[in-house]
């Protein structure tokens, strides 16, 4: 396989990440086609897209032009034959299980050439083992987008085992031409990068939770003041210089021993799950939530993380 031109893009599943990720492939100029097995998911993804635009127009990250453009280059269909129709580049994001996404794989290969890219927009699962069950895991790679897709830039590119170098260059070369950030992920471990971080700080925020340290709120503030708003412009491995190695060295001696490494699940969180109170899909979790609320909160945060992009891109 080598590195070609992409002009078509199928992304399946229209849930939570699929409407965002086939909006910034079409604003950016490639044909695309959304595939799920729900008409009323289908519904619901163009109004989905229709709020991404306004986002962005917003933001000043596009014009109403622009926006028009982009629906116009964006088709909906039930049929994954006629959704993977002359489609250079695959990529799904269907449930977080293994089993489901290794079916999808199967019937996805059944109907496109060998020279057409399959990615995963996996969490976290291993893509070496999603690629067992096809026939050319050289094509297969992850393409890890993170929530909200339209508004944060990385996208991790996941080598499986068996990845070819030309299907993780021009995984490289998509995310360059819709405006991210590419970064690699050798070596394939679940989790990847990003959610092994994060969930060791969500891990860490939560026992704190659990032991009375600290409120929800107080945990939330410090860590967005303090900790998120110096990650925003400064990596943790670049803080490791700052701060200077020797005084890591210091501190982690004794704090190391102490951080929370329980490979168990937050008992709030269990309690919150067995009541029902799943978070924002609920109206109620770690916070409660009003249905106002909720569309305030969306609003205000697609505003701040439009914000803060535009200052990490002029710096």
């Amino acid at each position: 396989m080598t590195e070609k031109a992409i002009s078509k893009i199928a992304v399946i599943g229209a849930g939570t990440m699929g409407p965002g990720m086939a909006a910034t492939f079409a604003r950016h100029g490639f044909a695309t086609a959304l595939f799920d097995v729900k008409p009323d998911q289908l519904e619901k993804a163009k109004g989905a897209v229709d709020f991404v635009y306004t986002i962005l127009t917003g933001g000043g990250f596009m014009t109403a032009e622009d926006a028009d453009a982009g629906r116009g280059r964006i088709t909906y269909s039930t049929n994954l034959a006629e959704t993977l129709a002359d489609a250079d580049f695959v990529v799904e994001t269907v449930p977080e299980q293994k089993g489901v996404k290794q079916q999808v794989f199967q019937e996805i290969e059944a109907l496109v050439g060998d020279d057409v890219i399959i990615a995963s927009n996996t969490s976290g699962i291993p893509i070496s083992e999603l690629a067992t069950v096809t026939r050319l895991p050289g094509r297969v790679v992850g393409m890890h987008w993170s929530n909200p897709p339209h508004l944060i830039p990385v996208i991790e590119v996941i080598r499986g085992e068996l990845t070819s170098d030309e299907t993780a260059q021009t995984t490289v070369t998509i995310v360059e031409a819709i405006g991210m950030v590419p970064a690699i992920v050798d070596r394939d471990v679940p989790g990847f990068v990003e959610n092994r971080i994060l969930y060791a700080i969500m891990r860490e925020a939560l026992h704190l939770l659990d032991e009375g340290v600290a409120s929800a709120e107080a945990i939330d503030t410090i860590t967005k003041w303090g900790i998120g708003y110096k990650l925003a412009v400064i990596g943790p491995l670049e803080l490791l210089d700052v701060a200077g190695l020797d005084i890591y060295t210091s501190v982690a001696s004794y704090l190391n021993k102490d951080l929370n490494a329980s490979p168990n699940v937050s008992r709030t969180i269990a309690d919150k799950v067995a009541a029902g109170q799943l978070g924002i899909k609920t109206q109620g979790g770690l916070f409660d939530y009003t249905p106002e609320r909720i569309q305030q909160l969306q609003q205000m945060r697609g505003r701040k993380l439009v914000a803060t992009r535009k200052a990490l891109a002029d710096g």
